[in-house]
């Protein structure tokens, strides 16, 4: 896929829209003492709308170093699915801080190499989507704002999967979370060569989740 070509701009603009949206339908439901049927029924959504083509993937499309659910949006969604259904602060924190900032790379600067009407295609802008928009209506609509403690919390567990991800590249020969080398155009471009640019990236994303932190709690605050 051609970033910023037709198939590109399509799912931007869907984007662009369902962020609106999702804003006005928090702003509602935020009244509501605990996850709506709307939530659980997005919660539901987002598997139904990953896991088949994922499936399709690993049984028909099967790569090692592409394939398996190691990149950190294959857990965002689980996340994702979790923060909806029950509205607790600890997935609703990784959803917020995977979301607005790891994922929503993928939606800007796109690292795909199928198009149109390949499968992976559908399942890339799906699971993307999917999660900052939830990430938007949980935290922005239904003011599900993350505390100091989730903020700990989301760091450790994303420290985890880097340690493990990194082990399991290091043995398959694989480049999963891109933690062995810089995908082809994207942010990471800006930062040094490896292994610089990963500690780099850990450092900037944890002092942006930080400030996320900082200014969401003060928004609260002021809107509360």
């Amino acid at each position: 896929m051609t970033q910023y070509g037709p198939t590109h701009i399509i799912p931007l603009a869907v984007f662009a829209a369902g962020l609106v949206a999702v804003v006005l339908l928090g702003r509602r439901h935020a009244s509501y003492d605990g996850p709506t049927r709307f939530s659980r029924a997005w919660a539901v959504l987002v598997p139904l709308t990953t896991v088949p083509f994922q499936l399709v993937d690993l049984a028909f499309n099967f790569e090692l170093g592409v394939t398996l659910p190691l990149h950190l949006c294959d857990l965002a969604w689980i996340a994702a699915t979790w923060a909806l259904w029950t509205h607790r602060p600890l997935p609703v924190a990784l959803t917020f801080f995977w979301g607005l900032t790891l994922t929503v790379q993928g939606i800007v600067t796109p690292s795909l190499n199928e198009d149109l009407p390949h499968p992976r295609y559908f399942a890339f802008w799906a699971l993307h989507l999917l999660i900052v928009l939830a990430a938007v209506y949980l935290v922005v609509g239904l003011r599900l704002v993350p505390r100091w403690r989730d903020y700990r919390s989301a760091v450790a567990v994303t420290l985890a999967w880097a340690a493990g991800t990194y082990l399991f590249n290091l043995v398959a020969d694989t480049n999963y979370g891109y933690l062995m080398r810089k995908p082809g155009r994207s942010l990471l471009d800006l930062l040094g060569p490896w292994p610089w640019y990963v500690v780099e990236e850990i450092a900037i994303v944890l002092a942006v989740w930080a400030l996320m932190t900082l200014g969401a709690r003060r928004w609260l605050r002021r809107t509360g």
